[in-house]
C-alpha cells in the first residue's frame, strides 16, 4: 500500500498525521517492522546544520533621489556583486571584508541583516542621464530595503569526507585545524539525520520541495553546484563522498540568526552555518528502507588534506557511529575525531519541523521537476583554446 503527498497533507489538515524525526524512525522500524511502519508513519523529518560556503543573498536597496546605477557596492566594507540592475546586488557569504580581512565577511553581513542590525551601504557609479548620481553612503536594515532573499547554490551535501593530516606541520582548512601526524580528524555532516542520506535517489526531494531554511520556509530551487550523484555508492545506496547537493532559496527577512550563523576558519576564511530541515513523506515500504538507515551503516572516506592536489590520498572508510564515538583508527593509530557541524542543532531543527507539521503549520509539496541522477562532476582542466 502506498500513500500520496495529497493524502498526507489531508492528514495534516485533520490533525491525524504521524511524524517522526530521522532518529526516531530507526527504533520504530526495529520494533514494528518495515510494512507496519510504512502504513502507520506519514512523515520523517531530516535536518543538517553545517558550514555551507556556497551561500549568499540577493538584495534590492530601492532608488535614491537622484537615482544611482550602482557599479560597485560595499556592505560593512564587504564587496557585493552589482552586475545586475541599478540597485540590485548579490552578497556572497564567503566574501571577505576589505578592512577586516578574514575576520568578517559576507556571512556576517547576512547575519547582521537578519538580526536587525544596521549595515553600512557604500556605492559608486559612473553616472548616466537617467542615473546621474555617482556615489552614495547610508545605512540599511532588513526593514528599510525591498527584497532580501537567500539563494544558496550549494547546500546540504549528501555525504562528505573526513579530513586528516599526515604531514609534520599543522594545517588550517575549511574542515578546521588539522594537527600533524594524524593528530586529529574532522567531519562535517549529521549522518543519519542528513536529508539526502534519507532520500538517496531523490524520490521525494526535488525542485520545488518546501523546506525549513534558517528559521523560515524555503524551497529547493535547483540541484546544487558540484552535484555528483553518480559518485561511487555503497550497497546501502549512499554515495561514499559528497554525492548530491541542493540549491535553495528563501526569504532572508523571515530567517533567524539562531539557525544562520557566520563563522571564520583560521587560515581559510569566512563561511556560514546554515540550518536546513526537509520533511520526507513515507510513501511506501521502499522509503522506509531508506529512512531506517543509522550511523553505523553510513560510511565516508578518510582523506589526507595535507596533500595539495585535487586527488588526495585515502586512508580507507569509516562510519558515522565510529566518528561520533570520538576516536577512529588511521594506519593503526588511534585518532581523535571532531565534527564541524552540529548534530544537536540538526536534531533541534528536525523536531521543530516535526512540530510545525503536526500542528498544521507546514504542508508538504510535490516537486515540479526531479533532481537528476546522471549528472557528472568535472574537474577544471588547464587547456588552450586550440585544445578544446
Amino acid at each position: 500500500m502506498s500513500k500520496t503527498i495529497e493524502e498526507i497533507n489531508e492528514k495534516i489538515k485533520k490533525g491525524e498525521v504521524l511524524v517522526l524525526n530521522a532518529e526516531e524512525i530507526i527504533d520504530y522500524v526495529a520494533e514494528k517492522g518495515v510494512k507496519k511502519t510504512a502504513k502507520e508513519v506519514d512523515v520523517v523529518t531530516t535536518a543538517t546544520f553545517s558550514p555551507m560556503c556556497s551561500s549568499g543573498a540577493f538584495l534590492n536597496f530601492g532608488h535614491a533621489d537622484p537615482p544611482i546605477k550602482m557599479t560597485k557596492v560595499w556592505l560593512n566594507d564587504v564587496p557585493a556583486y552589482t552586475g545586475l540592475a541599478a540597485v540590485d546586488a548579490f552578497i556572497g557569504a564567503a566574501e571577505p571584508s576589505e578592512t577586516e580581512g578574514l575576520n568578517y565577511g559576507g556571512a556576517h553581513v547576512i547575519e547582521d541583516l537578519i538580526s536587525g542590525k544596521p549595515v553600512k551601504l557604500r556605492a559608486i557609479a559612473y553616472g548616466t542621464d537617467c542615473y546621474p548620481r555617482r556615489e552614495i553612503e547610508t545605512y540599511i536594515t532588513k526593514d528599510t530595503i525591498n527584497q532580501a532573499y537567500m539563494f544558496n547554490p550549494r547546500n546540504s551535501s549528501q555525504n562528505y569526507n573526513v579530513a586528516t593530516n599526515s604531514s609534520s606541520k599543522t594545517i588550517y582548512t575549511y574542515m578546521g585545524k588539522l594537527l600533524p601526524n594524524f593528530g586529529n580528524a574532522t567531519y562535517a555532516t549529521a549522518g543519519q539525520l542528513s536529508p539526502l542520506i534519507n532520500d538517496p535517489y531523490y524520490r521525494t526531494i526535488g525542485i520545488g520541495t518546501r523546506i525549513f531554511l534558517a528559521g523560515s520556509d524555503g524551497y529547493v530551487s535547483w540541484y546544487g553546484t558540484q552535484h555528483n550523484p553518480g559518485k561511487e555508492r555503497l550497497s546501502n545506496n549512499i554515495p561514499l563522498s559528497s554525492g548530491g547537493t541542493l540549491a535553495v532559496i528563501g526569504n532572508l527577512k523571515d530567517m533567524s540568526s539562531k539557525y544562520l550563523r557566520a563563522c571564520t576558519f583560521r587560515g581559510y576564511g569566512v563561511s556560514i552555518f546554515i540550518g536546513i530541515g526537509i520533511p520526507i513523506p513515507v510513501l511506501d515500504e521502499e522509503m522506509v528502507e531508506f529512512l531506517k538507515i543509522k550511523n553505523s551503516e553510513i560510511y565516508t572516506e578518510i582523506i589526507d588534506y595535507s596533500v595539495q592536489r585535487r586527488n588526495k590520498p585515502s586512508y580507507g572508510k569509516v562510519n558515522y557511529e565510529q566518528l561520533r564515538s570520538g576516536k577512529i583508527k588511521i594506519n593503526g593509530k588511534t585518532v581523535q575525531t571532531g565534527s564541524i557541524s552540529s548534530y544537536f542543532i540538526a536534531l533541534e531543527i528536525s523536531n521543530l519541523l516535526k512540530n510545525k507539521i503536526k500542528t498544521g503549520n507546514f504542508y508538504l509539496t510535490n516537486f515540479i521537476a526531479p533532481i537528476p541522477l546522471d549528472e557528472k562532476y568535472s574537474d577544471l582542466s588547464i587547456l588552450s583554446k586550440e585544445e578544446l
